[in-house]
């Protein structure tokens, strides 16, 4: 495995893209007079990580939550790894989102709980019963891919801001993803720790093949780990490419994020 600097540093992949696992078609939303999202479209490779950049209001959490089935568009199609899931009931959309995994700005662990508890809670809620058995090997594989084997009865207090966010990755881990998303992965955290959950973001990009959709306003962070980039302005896909074709855009309401 290449360590965390060599990640860090690692340029996107140039590697042609893989099979779509994610593709929003056409994606309008509205609340009463407010149209948050007005014909989006996007798609996302397996291997893949985008970025969905946009002002704060700009509608990447209404985005998200169509996407994990939270909200329903008003128009258009979404489809999951095959899956349109406007035609999921509820029992086929939670099977489905055992396939997602969701790191939460806030990290979403349970207070009350150790690591270990935190990590094997979505195992018990997901995982068949023959699978049980494997529990403790996960827990431990997940909290080394994070660098934190050794939290591993301590409670979520007893952490710093970092390793909460890492643990709580470990814990979108556990289900071996194909798909994960991001929200904010690195908002409230120091420049060094923000650029170890990036370099982190990688790696497991790396380590296990998963697609990454990632809402961010870090544009270090976004540096490091975006292979492509989607702006979202006016509810729709206002641009979209690599960081440095972005970054050389001529409109100004593409580049004023780069400078």
């Amino acid at each position: 495995m290449q360590t965390l600097t060599e990640l860090t540093a690692a340029p996107a992949s140039t590697t042609a893209p893989a099979e779509v696992v994610l593709t929003l078609e056409h994606i309008s939303k509205s609340f009463g007079d407010n149209h948050v999202l007005r014909d989006f479209s996007l798609n996302l490779h397996r291997g893949e990580n985008v970025v969905v950049l946009g002002k704060s209001g700009s509608g990447k959490s209404v985005l998200v939550k169509c996407v994990i089935g939270l909200l329903r568009p008003d128009a258009g199609r979404i489809t999951v790894l095959g899956q349109d899931i406007s035609t999921l009931d509820h029992e086929e959309m939670d099977q489905l989102r055992a396939k997602l995994g969701f790191l939460f700005q806030s990290n979403a662990l349970y207070d009350s709980m150790t690591v270990r508890e935190n990590l094997l809670f979505p195992l018990r809620r997901q995982w068949l019963a023959n699978r049980r058995g494997q529990e403790a090997d996960l827990v431990q594989q997940a909290l080394e891919d994070v660098g934190l084997a050794n939290t591993i009865d301590k409670m979520p207090a007893e952490l710093s801001g970092g390793q909460r966010k890492r643990i709580a990755l470990a814990r979108t881990l556990i289900l071996r993803p194909e798909i994960i998303l991001y929200d904010e992965p690195t908002t409230g955290l120091d420049p060094i720790t923000a650029r170890e959950i990036s370099g982190l973001i990688r790696q497991v990009q790396q380590q296990y093949q998963t697609a990454a959709f990632i809402i961010s306003h870090d544009m270090d962070s976004v540096r490091l780990v975006a292979d492509r980039i989607a702006l979202l302005a006016d509810g729709g896909c206002y641009a979209q490419g690599t960081y440095e074709e972005l970054a050389r855009h001529e409109d100004p309401r593409v580049n004023d994020f780069f400078v």
